[in-house]
């Protein structure tokens, strides 16, 4: 909103007059704001003079600074003044005014805003780098909101703003994110923070650079009385990482997490009926078998500690290359090898190895018949017929 301008005696006089005076008494002096976003505002004096006698109002959340020939005079508080000598001894002493010198003066007048400038924003265009002593060296990002307040009118005019007639926050905003940015990423990496406790401590790295940026910006005048950090984020890929791990570590044993997933398809399979849920409860009843073989064997007495010896010994050394792997026999209902392949032949003499019955070598999918198995069928062929029974002993002769 423009400020209010009055001159003196304007309604009086013809225009023809008007043109002929070289200006105008201004008599009140202000700036309504509403932009929310003006920092510093000059009053467009525009070649008129301000009346000695005029008003200055100067609202909550403003100063008002006088400048004279390119140097700062006196600064306004809030509050409604009469412009006289005697409340502006510095402008009063640029002049050289003496003994109440009343007429009409020009200067430049700065309205500048001293109120909370609030949601500025501020972010990392390109990661931050960090030494975590977990992870490693990790790339950051970081973005959040600050508040600026003008904290010396002075200071801002002669550092930021110089001759600008309408200074505004967009102006300021880049210059101080260059500068935040920078100090986010030496915070973050001094503060010896784990990477995993970041999001716990964004408060005190937060709290700390509030300070910090402060006292880097006090030469301009600038106090940064608020300052937020809403987000710490890592790249995708390390993200995606990290929840594997929080996948596993959720998981805990993987083994009661496997018969936990096989008892639950055997539940599924017995719920769908037909050629697929048939088929899915025999692997469910497969699976379910062995779950109950490897639960009965740990509920047996000293079947753990077996466990963890078998585990714990060395296995033994394969065969040699080229050597047959041995059989082992089904013989009355037991369990009978090894046996090598160059001892199969008398065991087929012996009667004890025939065509039906049932051995097994390492590779084999199944028990299979002897004669079906193509290394032991020519045993059966090569094997001498059994000896005729002996002759009876003749009697001697008389």
């Amino acid at each position: 909103m423009a400020p209010q301008l009055r001159a003196a005696g304007e309604s009086r006089k013809p225009v023809g007059l008007l043109d002929r005076v070289k200006g105008q008494f201004i008599d009140i002096v202000e700036f309504l704001d509403d932009s929310r976003d003006t920092i510093v505002w000059r009053f467009p004096r525009q070649g008129n003079e301000i009346k000695m006698g005029a008003k200055l109002v100067v609202r909550e959340g403003q100063v008002a600074v006088f400048e004279n020939e390119g140097k700062i005079a006196d600064v306004f508080t809030p509050g409604t003044y009469t412009l006289e000598t005697q409340n502006m001894p510095i402008l009063s002493d640029l002049k050289g005014w003496k003994y109440g010198f009343n007429s009409p003066f020009k200067a430049e007048v700065y309205f500048v805003g001293t109120r909370l400038y609030t949601d500025m924003k501020w972010g990392t265009q390109e990661p931050v780098t960090v030494r975590d002593k977990e992870f490693g060296m990790v790339r950051l990002r970081a973005f959040g909101t600050y508040a600026l307040q003008v904290n010396d009118a002075s200071k801002l005019l002669r550092q930021l703003v110089g001759t600008d007639p309408n200074f505004s926050t967009d102006e300021v905003s880049e210059f101080l994110k260059q500068n935040i940015v920078s100090q986010v990423g030496t915070a973050i990496a001094n503060s010896n923070i784990a990477m995993l406790d970041l999001a716990a401590n964004q408060q005190v790295i937060a709290d700390t650079l509030t300070g910090t940026l402060t006292t880097s910006f006090a030469d301009m005048g600038i106090t940064i009385p608020k300052f937020v950090i809403q987000n710490i984020s890592l790249p995708p890929e390390v993200s995606a990482a990290l929840d594997k791990r929080t996948e596993m570590g959720v998981l805990g044993n993987l083994d009661q997490f496997t018969k936990f997933q096989a008892a639950t398809a055997i539940t599924e399979a017995a719920q769908n009926p037909g050629g697929s849920g048939a088929l899915g409860l025999g692997v469910g009843v497969a699976l379910g078998q062995q779950i109950a073989g490897s639960m009965t064997g740990a509920m047996q007495p000293g079947a753990a500690g077996a466990g963890a010896a078998a585990a714990a010994a060395p296995a033994g050394p394969p065969p040699l290359p080229g050597a047959a792997q041995p059989f082992f026999l089904g013989i009355n209902g037991q369990q009978v090898g090894p046996v090598n392949v160059a001892d199969l032949p008398a065991r087929v003499a012996s009667g004890e190895l025939t065509p039906d019955t049932l051995i097994w070598q390492q590779g084999m999918a199944a028990w299979t018949r002897a004669a079906d198995v193509p290394v032991v069928a020519p045993v059966f062929a090569a094997a001498p017929p059994p000896l005729p029974p002996a002759a009876p002993p003749t009697a001697p002769p008389a």
